[in-house]
């Protein structure tokens, strides 16, 4: 079977992708986990030469020094694995696993599968990944293979299996993780397309119904053969390019399905599969059927420090995280001191941020907080991406904050684990707006590549902007998709739809529906905009939302320059500003909430709010700045029921809440600025864990410069 599947050719769609390759929910437990794992990534093979003799016996005598509970290694170098075509070396890990076994460190080991060794390339040079316009292609970066293509799928199932076969009687491996910040790699190669081909045959059936679906008359387009399809390099039919990246998601979820499958088929069962996502909101990645594969989601959170550090990307992050499965997480990679691919964003962590920082994720609902990595590497592209050690790989002040934290887990992370969370807001995120929007942007801007703890691309900007707005006001929330069911929705109190541009019927009737029953949702522009094929509904927007929303609009503008919003309504000050778009409401049931402070714009209302049955529906038809989108936000939390004394916290003073397994409440408190802060504490009678101190109702407390607080409910 193992064989079988690696030589799949790619043309299985969902339900045949469902039936052969992805486990079955009764497979994917995740394990409790006793207490907070506390570690690194470890590679002891990028030591300099010089230096290996003895220096894994000093690593693991600091790691137990420090209290570091576990380890990730081995996803970064098949070449050592597998130094030639069919021959394995064990020896150069099985004496790493030994010594972690030895000191009580615990071990997760990554499948190798995402850098391919020189002799493969060489081999096998149409292993390559072809990129969009068929550029030429090289061997020297990671991530750059086709892993539909036969000849890597059959030296990956051969490596992951004899892998999984070798240490599944180990008792220090505790887990694998699934290949390593999957993407599609953006591979274009022939059997890539073939594949796509196939998969639109099993979608639409015939080349009639793609015509129609797509558009395709436009410009003369009709394919009216399948053998005529064209390749995705020039596209310019936005339903074409939106099938394209539902196709480079499916190859995403059934190449780490591919694995998945010969780990649950070789290693021992109570080994744990997990994965790293590099980062959450990838366009190229259907996150939630990924995390369908493992038993627990993984995720690799890297944010801005110093000054920028106010815990809002960590929460973003790990509230999807957590989303995805609806239960804890692991963090696989973070910070450890400074990040980047040269030495222009080396702004190293205050006194303080690297511990609070870990609490940051635990209070989200991480069960485990990584660094990338234990200690920095001395060449390379990621030779400024510093471990907890620097170059020296002597103690240090991160390696003093790090032994702190590993101390206090050990006291405390017995009742921190498996904290368990419910919210009251959720956001849905939908990655075909996401890619819709893409295609069709409404506003330029410069991308300056990947930045910690920045969006990318407008739409993800407005989510983060939008989760943000939820988080400074001290409410948690939680993540629902499209596929999301009126049950579940009924669940929440605010339902946060950023710019669902690209969505069917259903959907948007699901939402219609919510609101009805007596939910409330906050909406922005651009929603309901296009079908699920990205083409633009053939009804007056927002079609199936008009009854809902209360308005309708035919025409919409760029801003030239932001506006101000007439008498200043939310109260923003200098912030009371919109820009990039305007969609003209005209009002049916709708109250407005705002209007523009213009000549010709201000007869449209910019904000409106509408009773609809027993719930509301509050739209933007314009972008808000943040202290606005942040009002807007206070202000329906307050219609939803959702406020309290959380909401009068000082500023730069965050609060998350849970409950402990012991069934008792937690209350996270963190102060993110470099001052003092006092704030009253409001719940039951508490102890903080960190220092032992008794809480009383209504008792001032005062949080030091980057500190927490963590009050467990004693009643």
């Amino acid at each position: 079977m193992p064989r079988l599947l690696a030589r799949l050719r790619p043309v299985l769609a969902g339900s045949l992708l469902a039936a052969v390759l992805v486990p079955s929910a009764a497979n994917a437990q995740a394990p409790a986990e006793p207490t907070i794992l506390y570690g690194v990534a470890y590679y002891n093979e990028y030591m300099p030469a010089p230096l290996q003799p003895g220096r894994l016996e000093k690593d693991v005598a600091m790691m137990q020094a420090a209290g570091i509970t576990v380890v990730r290694m081995g996803e970064s170098t098949w070449s050592l694995w597998e130094p030639s075509d069919g021959h394995f070396d064990y020896a150069w890990m099985d004496r790493v696993v030994d010594a972690m076994g030895k000191a009580g460190i615990k071990v997760i080991l990554g499948t190798p599968t995402y850098s391919i060794p020189t002799w493969m390339a060489h081999a096998h040079p149409e292993i390559l990944a072809r990129p969009m316009g068929g550029a030429a292609v090289g061997y020297g970066m990671r991530q750059n293979m086709d892993y539909d293509n036969p000849q890597f799928r059959f030296y990956a199932e051969r490596i992951v299996r004899n892998l999984a076969e070798h240490y599944k009687n180990n008792p220090t491996v505790i887990g694998w993780q699934v290949d390593n910040e999957t993407g599609s790699n953006g591979a274009t190669n022939a059997d890539v397309f073939t594949g796509f081909v196939e998969y639109l045959k099993q979608k639409y059936k015939t080349t009639d119904a793609l015509n129609k679906a797509w558009f395709l008359n436009y410009w003369g387009e009709d394919v009216n053969d399948w053998a005529d399809m064209p390749t995705r390099d020039n596209a310019t039919s936005t339903s074409y390019k939106l099938e394209w990246t539902r196709w480079q998601q499916l190859r995403v979820t059934r190449y780490l399905a591919f694995q998945a499958a010969l780990l649950r088929k070789y290693a021992a069962p109570s080994q744990f599969l997990t994965h790293n996502y590099g980062g959450i909101m990838q366009s190229d990645v259907d996150e939630p059927a990924v995390a369908k594969l493992l038993d627990i989601v993984g995720n690799d959170p890297y944010h801005r420090t110093q000054d920028h550090e106010d815990g809002a990307w960590q929460a973003l992050q790990g509230d999807y995280a957590r989303s995805l499965k609806h239960r804890n997480f692991f963090v696989l990679e973070t910070d450890a001191q400074t990040l980047g691919w040269n030495s222009a964003g080396q702004f190293p962590p205050y006194d303080g941020q690297l511990r609070q920082d870990v609490y940051t994720h635990v209070s989200s609902g991480a069960n485990m907080v990584e660094y990338w990595h234990w200690h920095s590497i001395h060449a390379g592209q990621e030779t400024y991406w510093k471990g907890v050690l620097s170059h020296d790989l002597e103690p240090n002040r991160a390696y003093a904050e790090v032994t702190r934290v590993a101390h206090e887990l050990k006291s405390i992370g017995p009742q921190l684990a498996d904290m368990k969370i419910n919210n009251q807001v959720a956001i849905l995120y939908s990655v075909d707006s996401q890619n819709g929007i893409s295609f069709m942007p409404y506003e330029a801007h410069e991308s300056h590549g990947w930045e910690p703890g920045k969006p990318t691309g407008s739409y993800n900007a407005l989510v983060t902007q939008l989760h943000d707005a939820v988080y400074f006001a001290n409410v948690g929330s939680d993540f629902v998709f499209p596929d999301v069911s009126q049950e579940e929705l009924s669940r929440y109190k605010l339902l946060v739809v950023p710019a669902l541009y690209v969505a069917d019927d259903a959907l948007l009737s699901k939402i219609a529906t919510y609101v009805h029953n007596g939910g409330h949702v906050l909406m922005t522009f651009k929603s309901g905009f296009t079908n699920e094929n990205s083409a633009v509904r053939w009804e007056r927007a927002p079609g199936p939302l008009r009854e809902a929303a209360g308005f309708t609009y035919q025409e919409f503008s760029n801003l030239e320059r932001p506006l101000s919003l007439k008498g200043d309504p939310l109260h923003a000050g200098e912030q009371n500003k919109v820009s990039t778009w305007a969609e003209f409401l005209q009002l049916n049931t709708a109250k407005p909430l705002a209007f523009y402070d213009h000549p010709f714009f201000g007869q449209w209302p910019a904000i409106t709010t509408n009773r609809y049955g027993q719930g509301t529906l509050t739209y933007e038809g314009t972008l808000l700045s943040d202290t606005l989108q942040r009002s807007l936000v206070v202000d329906e939390l307050t219609r939803a029921g959702i406020s309290g004394a959380d909401q009068h916290l000082p500023e730069h003073v965050q609060v998350k809440h849970g409950t402990g397994r012991d069934g008792q409440r937690l209350h996270y408190y963190f102060n993110y600025s470099s001052a003092p802060a006092t704030f009253h504490y409001t719940y039951a009678p508490a102890k903080d864990l960190l220092t032992g101190h008794s809480l009383a109702a209504d008792q001032a407390v005062t949080i030091a410069p980057w500190d927490v607080v963590i009050a467990h409910e004693t009643k």
